[in-house]
């Protein structure tokens, strides 16, 4: 599987592939046309509640991801959308996060790269 992480405030590139944006909220200050976004999949975001209980605390990483992992087995048609997508080509997970080591698109690039396992 060819998946990338990339924040949406970076230059986007042809080798990025399709470029999934994977946060609930569109990043602010970014216009759509710039982002150069193929698909916006708002609903694989953590839950707003683990969202900001995480709040990139390297210390809750662990936890975070395995309750975001718990998450999206709860949404499996979403998480197939982006399989679907991966099997096609090469794709980057875009995220707003300031922190690029502790963030969905990280935890959801580790989630997808084990989903042959689930």
């Amino acid at each position: 599987m060819d998946i990338q992480t990339k924040r949406i405030y970076e230059l986007s590139d042809p080798s990025d592939g399709t470029r999934v944006l994977v946060d609930g909220m569109w990043p602010r200050g970014v216009s759509k046309d710039k982002a150069n976004i193929d698909l916006w999949l708002k609903e694989i975001a953590p839950s707003n509640r683990l969202r900001k209980w995480f709040s990139h605390d390297p210390d809750k990483w662990e936890t975070f991801q395995n309750d975001y992992f718990q998450e999206l087995e709860n949404k499996p048609e979403t998480v197939h959308i982006l399989i679907k997508k991966i099997r096609e080509g090469p794709v980057t997970l875009v995220y707003a996060a300031k922190d690029k080591n502790y963030n969905n698109a990280v935890a959801l690039k580790n989630y997808l790269q084990n989903f042959d396992n689930h």
